[in-house]
């Protein structure tokens, strides 16, 4: 069993605050906890101890039914994450902070392997079993360090963060906020780690936008077009789902609304496609709309009809090939 304490300091000497705050930071907390649990793929039973003082202390056990010693591994690479994204500011990786973490665990865990009920003269005899935990351990740090890397850009663990630094944040009596974890019998495991109130900003998401994803040659076939000026939506098909499109090209606009094109039924066009993504409160990734940035070519009887400024696009990527090219044969 793994314990996790947070602890919540006072501007006062009072032990109690406000039961909104503490409920959605808790809840957060729960949040991204299950969220690394579920990538090292081991399932938690979390329980709850009674208060402490000093402030407010609240105290998670954590353990599986599940005694493996792997589970026991995967336990406190799990707490000891969990550290780590709340230690994180926004700005910083929190691969770098954690980048030490599992080869410390599994150090130790390797060396209590390797020396439980064994003297060193047993050790010697048992080389191949030695070699064995050797090579288990190795494994497990190998697809442990591959999850770590997984949680890098994890939405649902970023947007968590914010929100209890956020809630706390308002909190006007709150002056900071430590996270520490210990083992079974509350001997400590990693040290306890603070982040003072004027720091939690450096937690909180500005935006909850994404970076937008560009797709170049999409298809589109359209449904609606738009024959008039003003601020209205193009309706297509897009991956076999009907939407709503900006269409941000001033040319094809043009083009379409003088009568030099003319869309029929199964109409379809080849275009650079932004899809703009933003996460919810829970830290959902979401489409938040798409904007078809330049019109490739349209098509006319099944045959593509290439645009002015598709034309444009498609003479200066051979131009660019062709100087890498002549680079590549000069070198």
């Amino acid at each position: 069993m793994n314990t996790l304490e947070l602890h919540y300091w006072f501007n006062d000497d009072s032990h109690s605050m406000n039961a909104f705050v503490q409920n959605k930071c808790e809840y957060e907390f729960l949040g991204i906890l299950k969220e690394i649990a579920n990538t090292f793929e081991v399932e938690l039973i979390i329980e709850t101890e009674p208060f402490g003082e000093g402030g407010l202390l609240r105290r998670f056990n954590i353990f599986t039914l599940n005694s493996e010693n792997k589970n026991n591994l995967k336990l406190a690479i799990v707490s000891a994450l969990v550290l780590g994204v709340f230690i994180t500011p926004i700005t910083t990786s929190v691969l770098k902070t954690t980048e030490h973490i599992i080869d410390k665990i599994f150090e130790d865990e390797e060396q209590k392997e390797i020396e439980k009920n064994k003297s060193k003269s047993e050790i010697e005899k048992n080389n191949a079993e030695t070699e064995k935990i050797k090579a288990e351990t190795e494994n497990l740090k190998l697809d442990a360090e591959a999850k770590r890397q997984k949680l890098f850009n994890n939405t649902i663990i970023k947007k968590k963060r914010s929100n209890f630094y956020e809630v706390l944040d308002r909190e006007p009596k709150v002056n900071q906020f430590s996270i520490q974890s210990k083992n079974s019998t509350h001997k400590l495991g990693f040290e306890e780690m603070f982040v003072v109130k004027n720091n939690f900003k450096e937690f909180i998401l500005i935006s909850d936008d994404l970076e937008t994803e560009k797709i170049d040659n999409a298809i589109i076939e359209i449904i609606t077009p738009v024959l008039k000026k003003g601020k209205y939506r193009w309706i297509g098909i897009y991956n076999g789902e009907p939407q709503s499109f900006n269409m941000k090209s001033i040319e094809f606009k043009t083009l379409v609304q003088t009568g030099k094109i003319e869309f029929k039924n199964g109409s379809s066009i080849n275009c650079l496609l932004e899809v703009r993504k933003k996460i919810n409160n829970e830290g959902v990734e979401q489409i938040s709309g798409y904007d078809i940035v330049r019109v490739n070519n349209y098509f006319e009887n099944d045959k593509p009809v290439e645009t002015p400024e598709g034309k444009q696009h498609r003479q200066k990527l051979e131009a660019d090939k062709q100087q890498v090219k002549m680079n590549f044969n000069l070198d």
